[in-house]
């Protein structure tokens, strides 16, 4: 069982910036596909940012530029740094890992707004 807490998120005027974080219970070290990812009210779930099994990182268009994705193994965390932030960014923003099948944090909600 793999627990995933996010943290990080909150109110924020168009053109600030989050980072948000996600702590694992395991170590992340040997974990090659875990990323981030959002849900605004009304809509589907989707891909922010992530780690590959290839080793690339993939980015969703709309966000590419802004965000960053990285990752520290010795903390067992991810991060995603977020800039330039709109308010069409708004959403709940979950972490996701891959260990054998895929695990979810709760969430952090995320609101761009003045």
């Amino acid at each position: 069982q793999v627990q995933l807490v996010e943290s990080g998120g909150g109110l924020v005027q168009p053109g600030g910036s989050l980072r948000l974080s996600c702590a694992a219970s395991v170590s992340i070290r040997s974990i090659s596909s875990m990323g981030w990812y959002r849900q605004a009210p009304g809509k589907q779930r989707e891909l922010v940012a992530k780690f590959t099994s290839g080793g690339s990182i993939n980015y969703r268009d709309s966000v590419k530029g802004r965000f960053t994705i990285s990752r520290d193994n010795a903390k067992n965390t991810m991060f995603l740094q977020m800039n330039s932030l709109k308010p069409e960014d708004t959403a709940v923003y979950y972490c996701w890992v891959v260990v054998g099948i895929g695990y979810w944090g709760q969430g952090t909600q995320v609101t761009v707004s003045s």
